[in-house]
């Protein structure tokens, strides 16, 4: 990298760096730094009558220099304590340069640094560490966006939601409350797990590259297996998988893993999203709405310090249960005054397009898809308190068992919470001739036009054929779970590093571009740090203007370049106008 492509922070950073080398010192020692406490330890077990040792280890994120003596914060992967530092302590002989030199001059916010020492209490009450020792583990040559506050002001905040699920590691190291959300969303995993590992299933894990894109209706990635010279497809959905191993003789099996859709991207939306999928023999809808109900229960008070209750919004949403169960088609008649039980496609159709006036609605759009635009239209984000959406027409639900007692329906149910879907559940379709029907019947979707309209999984059907005990299943949303758990308005909130929209870059005239005028690579470098990245940004410039503005970059970063005369300057302008 040119020097000239750096800040002037950067060029002083890597200056440091260097006089830390010609000194002898290692800024990336290789050897172990065993620590044996953490900040937030230090603070809660404090005690005036035990002088304790400790060694201490994180970035130096602020620093107060009085003379011989400063205060340093360091952050640790736990928090934040205060650091004192004497300089005759950590110099005790005659040479002072750890101090005078080292920790004054050449150290910087961000760096990483070692700490012996004992932990004493100072004039004001804070509980700090007396430091004995220091060391420096790892320089920082980029500084860090930290907020500054000048009369109540913050400034250099780092807040930009584009910027900071880009640089979700800045993030966490600058801003207060972030790694907490991703701990918490640790605890719904880890709680989650340990329901169903106490309920005796087994956790499992399925391809994720599969030959078919089974088991949802969703638009799927493709890929090239160049080993077998066939196209894959990243997994929409795990279910079909789970449930040959439900054939296979599992009692119950689960899978916490990536699904990959490839469609849009907003608030509550991601391409690559976490998705939990159960499956459990001898089971039906209505257990698994019983068992829902105690494992959302049961995570929301893990993470919500042992309430069932969490702030969304303006809302507060209870997972205390039992939630509410209302069929689809009376949601739908509750909102809109529309009885669609009885109505055909056709009927459905022209209800949805005159009488609502849906101008989503098309051509292609099955009985199905209808009545799934209507509800998510009308009725979805109506439901802010968890309610169980049951009793999906059978159009809705290829996979589903037919409802033992309502004709055209099927044992489904989907879980709405806070105005959006959470979970998805059947009493599973174990029937193999009626589920090769529902397969082909997708399959006249597919030939409408419908683009998410599921493919015959013969494999699938096959095991089907070897017998499926009856069997519940359901999927959970992990990121939309932790979301809700959470109160987080955004995905992006809840993923580490969320896909996002390739990073903007200032237009640049390439190299090669600028050597055709004849321009020199380093004189490129210069015209840039000056403002001038295309060509045509020169075209009205003066010679001896731009030789005179680019002479002062040379000085000022002590290049040693050989200046272009005014000739050669009008050269470039005039190439640059033709």
């Amino acid at each position: 990298m040119n020097i000239l492509e750096l800040s002037e922070q950067e060029i002083v950073r890597r200056q440091s760096l260097q006089e830390l080398r010609n000194m002898g010192i290692d800024p990336y020692p290789a050897a172990e730094f065993p620590t044996n406490a953490f900040s937030i330890d230090i603070k809660s077990l404090y005690s005036e009558d035990e002088k304790r040792e400790v060694v201490i280890a994180g970035r130096m994120m602020s620093r107060r220099v009085m003379g011989k003596a400063s205060f340093v914060e360091l952050q640790d992967s736990k928090g934040r304590v205060q650091v004192y530092i004497s300089r005759d302590e950590i110099c005790p002989g005659e040479d002072k340069d750890l101090y005078n030199k080292v920790f004054k001059k050449l150290l910087d916010i961000g760096d990483f640094i070692g700490v012996k020492g004992f932990v004493f209490k100072t004039q004001t009450g804070e509980i700090s560490v007396h430091a004995l020792e220091l060391i420096l583990l790892s320089k920082s040559i980029k500084p860090l966006p930290i907020v500054k506050y000048k009369d109540g002001v913050a400034y250099d905040k780092f807040d930009d939601p584009e910027m900071r699920a880009r640089q979700r590691y800045i993030d966490l190291v600058v801003n207060d409350g972030v790694k907490d959300t991703f701990l918490k969303r640790a605890t719904v995993l880890r709680t989650m797990r340990n329901f169903f590992d106490e309920h005796g299933y087994t956790e499992v894990e399925t391809p994720t590259l599969q030959s078919i894109p089974g088991g949802a209706s969703a638009r799927p990635f493709i890929t090239h297996f160049n080993a077998l010279n066939v196209d894959m497809y990243m997994r929409i959905a795990t279910e079909l998988y789970l449930k040959r191993l439900i054939v296979g003789g599992f009692e119950g099996v689960y899978e916490i893993g990536k699904n990959f859709r490839n469609e849009g991207m907003d608030k509550f939306h991601n391409p690559e999203f976490t998705c939990m999928e159960l499956y459990v023999q001898y089971k039906d809808y209505n257990w698994m709405m019983n068992f829902t109900e105690q494992l959302l229960e049961t995570i929301c008070k893990a993470v919500n310090n042992g309430s069932t209750e969490v702030q969304n919004g303006d809302s507060i949403i209870s997972f205390k249960a039992p939630f509410r169960r209302l069929p689809i088609l009376e949601a739908i008649k509750e909102q809109t005054g529309f009885d669609l039980s009885d109505k055909s496609e056709d009927e459905i159709r022209k209800i949805a397009m005159v009488d609502l006036k849906m101008e989503t609605i098309d051509e292609t759009f099955g009985k199905g898809k209808l009545i799934d635009e209507i509800f998510g239209e009308f009725c979805e984000g109506k439901f802010i308190q968890p309610t169980f959406i049951t009793d999906y027409p059978v159009e809705m639900s290829p996979l589903t068992k037919m409802h033992r007692s309502k004709a055209g329906l099927t044992e489904r149910f989907e879980l709405m919470v806070n105005g959006k879907e959470l979970a998805n559940a059947y009493s599973e379709l174990n029937d193999p001739i009626d589920q090769e029907e529902r397969f082909k019947d997708q399959m006249q979707l597919a030939d409408k036009g419908d683009d998410e309209a599921m493919v015959i999984d013969h494999d699938f059907l096959r095991a089907l054929q070897y017998g499926m005990p009856p069997t519940s299943g359901i999927g959970i949303g992990i990121d939309r779970l932790c979301m809700l758990m959470m109160g987080k308005e955004f995905i992006q909130e809840v993923l580490l590093f969320p896909q996002m929209k390739p990073e903007a870059k200032m237009p640049q005239s390439s190299i090669k571009e600028w050597a055709e005028l004849g321009v020199a690579e380093d004189w490129v470098y210069v015209l840039r740090k000056a403002g001038f990245n295309l060509i045509s940004d020169i075209k009205d410039q003066k010679a001896q203007g731009l030789q005179q503005k680019l002479g002062e970059i040379v000085k000022k970063y002590k290049l040693d370049y050989q200046k272009p005369t005014v000739e050669e300057f009008q050269a470039w302008i005039d190439k640059a106008n033709e």
